[in-house]
């Protein structure tokens, strides 16, 4: 049969528009025949026969095509993945069009972008699509990892400076839309993109990144007793410039920038300094009716100290720019710089000649930047100022030097009756006799107080032979402390809780609970140097070094003047 008959063509008139699939004729042929007819019972089976082997055909070209298109994918250079930095303008048959700034591999580009993106959905730090003619055809996102670095310094509001120490090389990084509100800080932890262009996050700050921040508990100045004179100076050379800054802008008086508190170990040091913060923060917030909190970061010396370059000096650029974010932010912040001797010492002397060479002068310049106290209140202790720089020391940067001298008699007292209140839980037999509890701890700090003050040969504790020939003799009472006290205050509550739990009864401190607890207080002698050199009595004796020839202090079952003591060196 002739695939180009037709009945149209039998009568010589052509149709307007002839079937052209062969089925078309087919069913065209099946149309101009009768029903019944032979020939139409034939042409239906070759129908269905060219349709079943059209559909094969199809199926066939499908899967041919598939193969060919999963076959160009992997014969085809795989796109390559960068940071997009920024967008720039250019003039591209004099309309205007935009270029793509960015990273990949280390290399800068600029790039088309593919039309059918938008240039201006990209954020700078997230990742793009390039194919093998650097063009960019697809918008990745942020990534959500990346390398680890520390700020060191931030430059202006859109880069920061990472790196620099510990052998690490700075780089100056971009920061990301969404970095762009966020309040960092030198030492903040922030993740960069793979290119190393963009920092894209900032890390949640661990708490050793807090800075050693102490909570500050209720603590009146009341709470510190035997220390008057201290509480007085600290509070003239304080309370004064932040209380009435009007005054002393009209008398153009200078406000101190720091205060060194410094005397014999355990005499309340740091107890001042958290009493200093508490007082002063409840007084300007009754003054100015603001909302204030105290911001005391308590910063022991020797955890400053890093065996990489460059890391003591950054932890302390970071201590000082901490307190000033706090001060914007409405704390009061205060530095409380505990064992100051150890970070800022003399250059000349000390294990960490190389560190203290450039850690005093970093504390130096940092001091030399703060606002007087309108940034932060410095307060750095010590036990041996004399081994403090004198750079450090000098006025301009600690302008206040308040002693903190061992508590006299009266002062013992005070303390006593801070840590025997009268709600504790007391002899019952004491209580019947005197008459209430006051009265019982009135009674119980008179004897202890005589126990401990007593001039007798049981209460000597050291020797001290001055360069005149004459000889001293000092008793418990002459090397007393706040800590001692409440160590013995300590062991009696002690000695009352283990008969308690022996008796199965109401027991309570008795006045034997605190002669014990005195005794062994001083006899263990845990606090005091347990050898005769001299130089480690020195600092907790209030004597000047140049006068005292020996020191020879009092041992249980001996007596100082048989032994040879240890001589000035």
């Amino acid at each position: 049969m002739d695939d180009h008959f037709s009945p149209a063509n039998e009568g010589g008139a052509s149709s307007p528009q002839e079937p052209r699939s062969l089925l078309e004729r087919i069913e065209h042929l099946i149309a101009q025949l009768p029903p019944g007819d032979a020939m139409r019972t034939r042409l239906l089976e070759i129908r269905a026969e060219v349709a079943e082997r059209q559909e094969i055909m199809f199926e066939a070209q499908e899967t041919i095509e598939k193969m060919e298109a999963a076959l160009q994918k992997v014969t085809q250079p795989a796109n390559r993945i960068g940071t997009f930095v920024t967008a720039y303008p250019k003039f591209d048959e004099g309309r205007p069009a935009m270029l793509a700034q960015i990273v990949v591999g280390g290399s800068e580009f600029y790039c088309n972008v593919d039309p059918r993106l938008d240039l201006r959905a990209f954020r700078r730090g997230t990742r793009v699509l390039v194919n093998e003619a650097y063009v960019v055809v697809g918008d990745l996102g942020y990534d959500r990892a990346g390398p680890v670095v520390k700020i060191a310094e931030l430059l202006g509001n859109d880069r920061i400076r990472v790196g620099g120490e510990a052998g690490q090389q700075g780089t100056i990084l971009f920061r990301s839309e969404l970095l762009a509100k966020e309040k960092l800080k030198p030492g903040d932890d922030v993740r960069a993109d793979a290119n190393f262009r963009v920092a894209l996050e900032v890390l949640a700050r661990t708490k050793s990144n807090e800075y050693y921040l102490d909570t500050v508990p209720e603590l009146p100045w009341e709470k510190v007793g035997g220390q008057h004179e201290a509480i007085t100076a600290i509070r003239e050379a304080i309370e004064g410039p932040l209380l009435h800054p009007d005054l002393y802008a009209k008398f153009q008086h200078a406000t101190p920038k720091g205060f060194l508190l410094y005397g014999p170990p355990g005499c309340g040091k740091t107890l001042i300094g958290k009493a200093t913060a508490w007082n002063l923060t409840q007084q300007l917030r009754a003054q100015t009716g603001k909302e204030m909190r105290e911001f005391f970061m308590h910063i022991k010396g020797p955890e400053i100290l890093n065996m990489w370059v460059g890391e003591s000096e950054r932890i302390v650029r970071e201590i000082f720019a901490t307190a000033r974010e706090k001060r914007r932010e409405g704390y009061l912040p205060f530095v409380f710089i505990d064992e100051a001797e150890s970070i800022l010492g003399t250059r000349r002397a000390g294990r960490f000649n190389s560190i203290l060479s450039t850690l005093v002068p970093m504390f130096c310049t940092e001091m030399d930047g703060l606002e007087s106290l309108n940034d932060a209140v410095i307060i750095i202790a010590s036990n041996r100022a004399d081994l403090i720089d004198p750079a450090i020391l000098r006025p301009g940067r600690i302008d206040r030097k308040i002693k903190v001298n061992r508590p006299t008699r009266t002062g013992a007292q005070e303390i006593y009756r801070i840590y025997l209140t009268p709600n504790l839980p007391y002899d019952p037999a004491l209580i019947a006799a005197k008459g209430g509890a006051d009265a019982v701890v009135a009674h119980l700090v008179d004897r202890v107080i005589e126990a401990q003050f007593a001039h007798r040969e049981e209460n000597r504790f050291l020797s001290i032979t001055l360069r005149s020939g004459r000889r001293e003799i000092l008793y418990r009472g002459d090397l007393v402390s706040g800590a001692i006290i409440a160590s013995i205050v300590e062991r009696a509550k002690a000695l009352a809780i283990k008969r308690a739990l022996a008796t199965g009864k109401d027991e309570g401190i008795s006045e034997s609970d605190l002669l014990i607890s005195l005794e062994a207080e001083y006899g263990e002698n845990d606090i005091f140097p347990p050898t005769d050199i001299t130089e480690d009595w020195l600092h907790l004796i209030d004597h000047d070094a140049e006068n005292v020839v020996k020191v020879s202090p009092f041992r249980p079952g001996g007596d100082a003047a048989g032994r040879t003591p240890s001589p000035i060196v």
